[in-house]
């Protein structure tokens, strides 16, 4: 007896041994089991092996393509160290940009400590006003006000650069001019035009890290006699301090990815910075106005590549500070 057989046999028992008929059954007789349908693979199990296959094959695909990127970036990157035999120390510690001259002039040191600068003094800027507007929504204001807040936040989000880039030309960067003197060009433009394109990533997440505190952390301050301020800052504040520190670093990684923008206000001069208003460079700002002028495999263009890379390995550092802060928080 194969095993079609003892199915049969034992789908014939059930089916016998019923004393309240089910409904779908009570017209069904020992003889009438298909046991081939019984056998065979349903329709939904057919779903099922394709929406399996498919999640996998999209998991592949986007591991291929991050894969691909970060090949095709190193591989052009790093030729600035291996076919141009440019000295690394040299390329991230010299301020003699020149790639034309040849690898004697490949320093990097301009774009990476103003790309820093800009970065951290947008973060800065931005993350006091993120959390007072964040706790203002969360904390103090009505269900209409927090809903007209997020949506003015979103909004902000959906701007594209390009237009930061240019309020920053015509707004920020002659009121620059007339206050400090000189073109307006410089970090203190790129600052100011980043901290209004941050400010809704470290607003949004900030919100959802106060929305995470348990109510109950509230209501046992409240019960010990604790002001409405004291549970903000004393409870509220300290338990988010992880999911915030988090945004910050969200807002951090898209400031220092930002190209057009800041390649609008800043200047594009390749000078190592001596004051917030004077002229200088960022990486992405580099890139952008050079890559097209360049030729593909020569020093410059493998130059140019290095920045990228450098930008390509703060990403992943980016990335990495995130899970460090995301388990500490956890724990």
């Amino acid at each position: 007896m194969d095993k079609k057989d003892k199915l049969k046999e034992v789908v014939d028992q059930a089916i016998a041994s019923q004393h309240v008929p089910h409904v779908k059954l009570k017209k069904m007789g020992p003889t009438s089991v298909d046991i081939d349908k019984l056998t065979k693979p349903s329709k939904e199990t057919h779903q099922e092996y394709w929406g399996k296959g498919l999640t996998y094959l999209a998991i592949v695909l986007i591991i291929v393509l991050v894969v691909s990127i970060i090949g095709f970036v190193g591989y052009h990157g790093l030729a600035t160290f291996v076919s141009d035999h440019v000295n690394v120390i040299h390329f991230l510690t010299s301020t003699d940009w020149d790639p034309g001259e040849g690898k004697n002039h490949v320093g990097a040191a301009v774009m990476i400590v103003t790309s820093f600068l800009v970065t951290l003094l947008a973060a800065l800027v931005a993350t006091p006003f993120a959390i007072a507007i964040a706790l203002y929504m969360t904390e103090y204001s009505s269900k209409k006000g927090a809903t007209f807040l997020q949506s003015v936040t979103e909004l902000l989000v959906g701007i594209p650069s390009v237009v930061y880039g240019f309020l920053g030309l015509t707004i920020i960067v002659p009121v620059i001019r007339k206050l400090f003197g000189g073109t307006g060009f410089g970090i203190l433009a790129a600052t100011l035009a980043l901290f209004v394109m941050v400010l809704p990533t470290i607003t949004s997440l900030t919100v959802d890290s106060l929305k995470a505190v348990p109510s109950h952390f509230r209501k046992a301050s409240m019960a010990l006699g604790s002001t409405h301020w004291q549970t903000i800052y004393h409870v509220v504040l300290r338990v988010a301090t992880p999911r915030i520190l988090t945004a910050v670093i969200f807002g951090m990684a898209r400031a220092f990815g930002e190209a057009l923008a800041v390649q609008m206000v800043i200047g594009n001069a390749v000078l190592m910075p001596y004051n917030l208003v004077s002229p200088s460079a960022t990486l992405t700002s580099q890139l952008t106005s050079q890559m097209g002028n360049t030729v593909m495999g020569t020093l410059p263009n493998n130059a140019l590549w290095s920045l990228a890379l450098l930008l390509l390995i703060m990403s992943l550092v980016f990335n990495f500070l995130v899970k460090l802060i995301g388990k500490k928080g956890q724990k």
